[in-house]
């Protein structure tokens, strides 16, 4: 794909994210599929309690639509679609289980992780038995240099999978700073997808990028619509797919170090709190923390934003783009 074509799949899929828009968010609120939100939150985020959630619906039919009017084809690309509405069925499952039948957990654990890890087996079968390299990912800053996992590759990508997907979800927590930080890793992807020849993942996260794009025109503070487990999942579950198709789960951690700090500081909160009785952070996942530290909500994703942009050049520089 040349510059103009991944251009082209932005604006279409951004046009149809933004039309989706006004159509789901009356619809929703008809349903009555609000936001709850939890009490041992923010005090500030109480007044976003009924805002219509499961969102991702927008997003996840943007991709669908933009991929499916596009005349490329291949298994990559199935697999890609698979990934993403495959964990984005996941958050469903639970947005239903909370926001419609009000249940107060939804799926249990075990069962939400069951299944991301069937998912995540999937992935790492088919990468390891249809890529040229097969079970070796590339090194960042080891310019060209890979390294082979051999059987313990299945292992990794199922640890990848879990927590990039799990980490996105957490992150999901302030009006637009999940699809913000998704739009600029994406980006990167993209771009690396486009200047290594490979149309299938250029298109598909060029459309994705549209998609989050029109999302976030109405998520963006004050947010008319969150995305719901049924988005953060679905994007969890795109972005890992696509660094593991382009061999780079090991760069993932560096772009998408937010997600990846998201989910640590749940981590190092809860360890510290069940061994020492005490809290590392004032409340977690750590944009909560810089809320309590009194950071507006708008300043905390900005800044959120341009770190990644910067982790995302990092990475342009760690693979030698």
């Amino acid at each position: 794909m040349d510059f103009f074509q991944i251009i082209r799949t932005i604006v279409v899929a951004f046009v149809i994210s933004l039309i989706l828009g006004p159509i789901t968010i009356p619809l929703l609120k008809k349903l009555h599929i609000g936001q709850s939100i939890r009490e041992n939150g923010p005090k500030s985020h109480l007044v976003k309690s009924g805002t219509p959630t499961m969102g991702g619906i927008i997003i996840l039919l943007s991709l669908l639509i933009t991929v499916a009017t596009s005349a490329m084809k291949s298994n990559d690309l199935i697999l890609l679609l698979a990934s993403t509405f495959g964990f984005g069925f996941i958050g469903f499952i639970d947005d239903y289980l909370i926001v419609v039948k009000r249940t107060n957990l939804g799926l249990k654990a075990y069962q939400k992780l069951i299944a991301q890890i069937v998912l995540a087996i999937i992935l790492a079968i088919y990468q390891s038995k249809t890529s040229v390299v097969e079970t070796k990912v590339l090194v960042p800053f080891l310019y060209g240099q890979y390294l082979d996992l051999g059987i313990l590759y299945i292992p990794f990508i199922i640890f990848v999978v879990v927590g990039t997907v799990n980490s996105v979800n957490l992150t999901d927590g302030l009006d637009g700073l999940a699809s913000g930080v998704s739009i600029i890793v994406l980006t990167f992807f993209t771009l690396a997808a486009t200047n290594w020849g490979l149309d299938s993942v250029s298109l598909f996260s060029s459309a994705l990028i549209g998609g989050c794009l029109g999302f976030l025109v109405h998520n963006a503070h004050p947010a008319k619509i969150f995305m719901g487990d049924t988005g953060s999942l679905a994007l969890g579950g795109a972005i890992a797919a696509i660094a593991i198709l382009m061999n780079l789960p090991l760069v993932l951690p560096i772009v998408g170090g937010i997600f990846f700090v998201e989910a640590l500081s749940v981590i190092i909160q809860v360890t510290s709190y069940k061994l020492t009785g005490k809290r590392v952070f004032l409340m977690s996942p750590l944009h909560h923390h810089f809320e309590q530290k009194g950071w507006a909500e708008t300043k905390v994703v900005g800044v959120f934003w341009l770190v990644t942009a910067l982790l995302c050049i990092i990475g342009i520089i760690s693979i030698k783009l």
